[in-house]
């Protein structure tokens, strides 16, 4: 991939109107995909947002992930699913999601992301890379493991952890195929696009 892109989680809770403010974040600029993560959702709830906000991605080109629960992604109809280390089977959610994208959370770990890799996942995602509030994250990752994966391996990488505008530009030139961000987007002062946008622009700076 000759370029980093975007890729968008959703805030931890989502308010009523979300929907519309999903459509304008990404209507704000380029966006690779999008992953609901909703970690204390009841399985119905996330059926709910699902319905809701695939649509909404779909329609824009915008990839959507299920973070966690693969048989949930295949059984809803979604992209694809988002899985971290303890989240079942690995290679089960291969073949489950055998045609869609699976991708696999491998914190600071060069051994983790070689298996990702051998299974056959999507991308492998690296972090946390800052400090973030979205996650009590036990993992620290610096921008030489993304320059080593981009180097070794055709797999694409995720960096992921506390990333603003202001402070992507070393992941981006250490070769992040994808900035995975959720603060920078949905707490930004001026609203979700022009979060979006700050990022884009950032993004775009760094190379």
């Amino acid at each position: 991939m000759d370029r980093c892109r975007l890729y968008l989680v959703t805030p931890p809770t989502l308010p009523p109107g979300f929907a519309d403010t999903l459509a304008a974040a990404l209507d704000a600029g380029d966006v690779a995909c999008l992953q609901l993560r909703l970690k204390d959702a009841l399985p119905d709830e996330i059926r709910r947002w699902t319905e809701r906000l695939m649509p909404v991605a779909q329609a824009r080109d915008v990839a959507f992930l299920l973070n966690d629960d693969a048989p949930l992604a295949a059984e809803m109809g979604c992209d694809g699913a988002h899985l971290g280390q303890g989240d079942g089977d690995h290679a089960a959610a291969r073949r489950l999601l055998e045609g869609r994208i699976l991708g696999i959370t491998c914190h600071d770990s060069r051994h983790l992301a070689m298996e990702a890799g051998e299974l056959g996942a999507d991308y492998v995602a690296f972090g946390a890379f800052f400090p973030t509030a979205t996650k009590d994250a036990k993992h620290h990752a610096e921008p030489d493991l993304l320059a080593w994966w981009t180097e070794m391996m055709e797999v694409p990488c995720v960096a992921i952890g506390g990333i603003t505008a202001a402070n992507c530009g070393p992941l981006v030139r250490a070769g992040a195929d994808f900035l995975a961000v959720v603060g920078a987007v949905w707490n930004h002062p001026d609203g979700a696009a022009a979060g979006v946008r700050a990022m884009n622009a950032a993004i775009a700076a760094a190379r």
